[in-house]
């Protein structure tokens, strides 16, 4: 994720919590992760903007979550919905809160990561979780790079291929147990879902 990604953010903050979605397109996926998590577990919820819809929604089904996002603009947003929660500031790609979690997702917030950077955030994901535990990751249908947009700005979206994150994933002690390119059910997004298979 460039420095360019993080300001458009925190230009867009408000601009994007208002226009993001908050029908719950997700559900079907969020459900799946979570109900394979145990009850009242912990989450992390990586890129988590202002914490609506996918925190909000985990939250309400009983799990204690954690939400970290890059952009101050984000966090502020969702610090005024919920000031009990607990949202910090981090950044992906250096994490180390120094906790071990239930279960980690990062849902549009992965892909903004270079394919250089992915390769070396995995890791630094899979020591954040617990054995058993699930992780949860929007990517591309296949290896490349593309362009999206929030608000009227362009941000990087890039990704590796199915066949690299299931190798990557392996190495690190999680098994893919889902993997669905540009879900019609989704909104076209393409999700990876794994699970930790180390005791």
């Amino acid at each position: 994720m460039s420095g360019t990604t993080r300001a458009v953010y925190e230009r867009n903050a408000a601009r994007f919590d208002r226009e993001r979605s908050k029908g719950l397109h997700e559900r079907t996926w969020l459900d799946r992760f979570a109900d394979g998590l145990p009850a009242g577990g912990r989450i992390l919820d990586i890129g988590c903007g202002a914490g609506e819809p996918i925190a909000a929604y985990l939250a309400s089904r009983g799990f204690r979550v954690t939400g970290v996002d890059v952009a101050d603009a984000m966090l502020q947003i969702a610090r005024t919905r919920w000031p009990g929660g607990d949202w910090r500031h981090a950044d992906m790609r250096n994490l180390d809160l120094g906790e071990r979690f239930d279960g980690i997702v990062g849902w549009n917030s992965f892909f903004h990561l270079t394919q250089t950077e992915q390769r070396r955030t995995l890791p630094r994901l899979a020591q954040h979780l617990l054995p058993g535990g699930a992780l949860m990751l929007t990517v591309g249908p296949r290896a490349g790079e593309a362009v999206g947009r929030v608000g009227d700005e362009a941000v990087y979206h890039a990704s590796l291929a199915p066949s690299e994150y299931e190798a990557v994933l392996t190495d690190l002690g999680l098994r893919v147990t889902h993997f669905v390119k540009e879900d019609a059910s989704c909104d076209l997004q393409t999700v990876l879902l794994a699970k930790s298979v180390r005791p």
